[in-house]
C-alpha cells in the first residue's frame, strides 16, 4: 500500500513538472527521443516547398544567315591597281584605298615624281618624316644625299629618272615596313612601274630589293649586280639593288660599295643602244 502511494506521488510530481515546462497536452502514444534526432535536417512542410520553375519553351532556331565576306585587302588592291589607266588615276586609287592603317597615321600620300616616261626608275622603301610632311619622295637628308650621288654620274630626277617608294604612306616612327605591308602595296607599285614603262630599275634599300626580287638574301648580297624583276604588262626588267642613303649616313664606310653600284649603272646606261 505504501509503495503504491509513493509511486503515485512520484508520477504526480513528474506530471506537475511537465506542466511547469509547458507540456500540457499529449500528442503521441510514446515519447520522442529528442537527443536521437537533434542532428537530423529539418524537413520543410509540403506547403512551404517552392513550386518548381516552369520549363521555358525551346527557342525556335532560325536558319543561319550567310553574309558575303568582304574581299581581302590584297585582292581589292589588285583590282584597284589594274583599273587605273594612268598615273593620276593610280594616285587617286591609292589615296582612296582603306586596306591599310598606315593611311590613318600618315600626313600625306607620297606618290612619286620625276620624268614620267623615263628609261630609269628608282624605287625606295617608305617615306620618312620629311617626305610625309612634304608629300614628296626622298626630300630629307637621305634624299639630298641620293640626289648628290646620282648627280655624280650625271643623273637627276628632273631630267633623267622617275622616283617612288614601295610604300606610299609613312610607317609610324619611321619603322621598317613589314612584309605584309609590302605585299599589300605591291600591286600598286607594279602598276606604277607599268605606267612609267622604264627600261631599268634601281632598287634603293633592302626592303625594295627583297619586295621585288624576293628570296632571303639581304641587300649586301643582292647589290652590285643586275637582277630580273617581272612586271605585269612589261615582262622582265633589269633591276640593280643598291644601299639606301639613310644606311650610308649611318655607315659612311659603305659609300664605296654604293659608288661601285653607281659606276655599274653608268656603264650599263652608256652601253645601252640609243
Amino acid at each position: 500500500m505504501w509503495g503504491m502511494e509513493q509511486e503515485h506521488s512520484a508520477l504526480a510530481a513528474a506530471l506537475a513538472l511537465q506542466c511547469d515546462w509547458g507540456a500540457d497536452e499529449a500528442l503521441m502514444e510514446s515519447p520522442v527521443d529528442r537527443l536521437a534526432v537533434r542532428d537530423a535536417p529539418a524537413r520543410a512542410p509540403e506547403a512551404a516547398r517552392p513550386a518548381p520553375e516552369p520549363t521555358p519553351p525551346r527557342p525556335i532556331r532560325a536558319a543561319p544567315v550567310t553574309l558575303a565576306a568582304a574581299p581581302p585587302a590584297v585582292t581589292r588592291a589588285e583590282a584597284l591597281a589594274a583599273a587605273a589607266p594612268d598615273l593620276a588615276a593610280l594616285k587617286a586609287a591609292l589615296a582612296a584605298f582603306d586596306g591599310s592603317p598606315l593611311r590613318e597615321t600618315a600626313t600625306n600620300l607620297v606618290f612619286g615624281e620625276g620624268v614620267a616616261d623615263a628609261d630609269l626608275m628608282l624605287i625606295g622603301e617608305a617615306p620618312g618624316a620629311e617626305e610625309d610632311r612634304a608629300g614628296r619622295p626622298f626630300v630629307g637628308a637621305s634624299g639630298q644625299l641620293l640626289d648628290r650621288m646620282f648627280a655624280s654620274v650625271g643623273l637627276a630626277r628632273e631630267s633623267n629618272f622617275y622616283i617612288t617608294n614601295i610604300l606610299p604612306w609613312r610607317p609610324p616612327g619611321n619603322r621598317t615596313p613589314t612584309d605584309a605591308e609590302v605585299a599589300l602595296f605591291l600591286p600598286f607599285l607594279r602598276r606604277h612601274v607599268a605606267l612609267i614603262r622604264p627600261k631599268r630599275l634601281v632598287l634603293v634599300g633592302g626592303v625594295a630589293a627583297k619586295g621585288l626580287i624576293g628570296g632571303k638574301e639581304g641587300i649586301t648580297r643582292l647589290r652590285g649586280r643586275w637582277h630580273q624583276v617581272d612586271i605585269p604588262g612589261l615582262g622582265p626588267l633589269p633591276a640593280l639593288p643598291t644601299l639606301h642613303p639613310a644606311y650610308l649616313l649611318r655607315s659612311p664606310a659603305s659609300k664605296r660599295e654604293a659608288w661601285a653600284d653607281l659606276l655599274l649603272l653608268r656603264r650599263t646606261l652608256d652601253q645601252a643602244p640609243g
